[in-house]
């Protein structure tokens, strides 16, 4: 750009130049005015000049001309000089130009490069200060560990504790629990041998009751046989009574092979309920509900000739679902039996349930459910005993999980339901 600059300039001065030297004329050139000749140049007109002068105006004329061209080399000279000066000052101002333009670029990149400086500057201190803000911000969420850590050593330490204080709590119910079940074992072993007790009386009573019969017999041997036919049954009376029973004790036996699974499935219900005391209670039941059982199958050689049920007409009958039954006195006993041992199992039940803080239903006892407890499989059906037994069971649950008593009592270790409650339920009329 600066060469372009420069060639512009130089042929912009030679135009000047030449432009100048064809217009003017050397002032050695100009004619002289007459009146500025030399003397010696006048001649008179008409008079011939002489050849010395001739040769001597010849020279003045050649010097003359020669002084010309001189001043006219000399004034190209000077143009030449003017020109070159003018090509130098303008070669020089175009030189400034651009010492100014170099200057400016340089002021420009020296802007340019503090700015970048400066720019970096900022760049470095807000990268210096992202530093310090990340540094604070990772201080901040260590402590922020440190104080989550912290807390959760001592949410640790407080869960320890806790547990601990549990387990020391589980110890002391499990103590406490060992011996209320060392004292519910007490007790049952105590109702087992009054139990036991009261089946060996029953027992004795019966014998009493079948030797008497067989005394009244003796006595009235060789009576009309129509006094006879009064007080004991027919011969196919008794065939079909034995029959019956023969029935009622297969299929008792075929109902008790189903009672281990359906305790099986209580069993393990009460205990994912925490139901502890019940499932205790339970357990015991099943264990005496086994060992019934086991006798009643190895009872199959039963003398049915010597047992007087068979042989005793009825002389009872009962009300149950708006209608009547007849049994005899031995048929009776049985379901006495059934209402006490219902009440006796009801209580426990409602007891169980009540130490642990349970609802009070007397349905989802396992043993009323099954409602067989003390049944021996003679004189009166399953099902029978079932409805009598639940009657007992449903008025002692009440009585223990209330604590009271209502129903019953508990007295000397011996569970009985009230005498006028047993008659409500069961609604004897004599037939004699």
């Amino acid at each position: 750009m600066k060469g372009k600059i420069v060639q512009h300039v130089f042929v912009t001065l030679t135009i000047g130049m030449l432009v100048l030297e064809g217009g003017r004329l050397p002032a050695t050139a100009q004619p002289r005015h007459p009146e500025q000749q030399h003397p010696q140049d006048r001649q008179p007109q008409g008079a011939p000049e002489p050849q010395g002068r001739q040769q001597q105006k010849a020279q003045q004329q050649q010097e003359r001309q020669q002084q010309k061209v001189q001043g006219q080399q000399q004034q190209q000279e000077r143009q030449q000089r003017k020109a070159q000066q003018q090509q130098e000052r303008q070669q020089q101002k175009v030189q400034g130009q651009q010492q100014q333009q170099e200057r400016q670029q340089r002021k420009a990149q020296q802007q340019q490069e503090k700015q970048q400086e400066r720019q970096q500057q900022r760049v470095q201190e807000q990268q210096q200060q992202q530093e310090r803000q990340q540094q604070r911000v990772q201080e901040q969420q260590g402590r922020q560990q440190r104080k989550a850590q912290q807390q959760e050593e001592r949410q640790q330490q407080r869960v320890q504790q806790q547990q601990q204080q549990q387990e020391r709590q589980q110890q002391r119910v499990q103590e406490q629990q060992g011996r209320q079940q060392q004292k519910a074992q007490q007790q049952q072993q105590q109702q087992e041998r009054q139990q036991q007790r009261v089946q060996e009386q029953q027992q004795e009573r019966q014998q009493q009751k079948v030797q008497q019969h067989q005394e009244r017999e003796q006595r009235q041997f060789g009576a009309p046989d129509q006094q006879e036919r009064h007080q004991r049954v027919s011969e196919r009376r008794q065939r079909q009574l034995v029959k019956e029973q023969q029935q009622r004790s297969t299929s008792y036996r075929q109902q008790t092979r189903r009672q281990e699974r359906r305790a099986q499935k209580y069993m393990t219900s009460f205990h994912q309920q925490n139901r502890q005391s019940q499932y205790r209670f339970q357990q015991h039941y099943v264990e005496r509900l086994r060992a019934q059982n086991l006798r009643h199958h190895n009872d199959r050689d039963h003398d049915y000739d010597r047992d007087p049920y068979f042989s005793t007409a009825s002389n009872w009958r009962y009300l149950r679902g708006g209608r009547y039954y007849k049994t005899n006195e031995y048929g009776a006993d049985a379901l006495r039996q059934a209402i006490n041992a219902g009440y006796a199992e009801g209580f426990q039940a409602g007891q169980a349930d009540q130490e642990d803080g349970w609802r009070s239903s007397a349905r989802d006892s396992y043993a009323y459910q099954d409602a067989t407890f003390g049944y021996s499989g003679y004189y009166v059906d399953a099902s029978e005993y079932r409805h009598y037994f639940r009657e007992g069971f449903r008025r002692g649950y009440d009585d223990g999980y209330d604590r009271g008593s209502r129903y019953g009592s508990y007295t000397n270790g011996q569970y009985s339901i009230l005498g006028e409650v047993l008659s409500e339920i069961l609604n004897l009329q004599s037939l004699n």
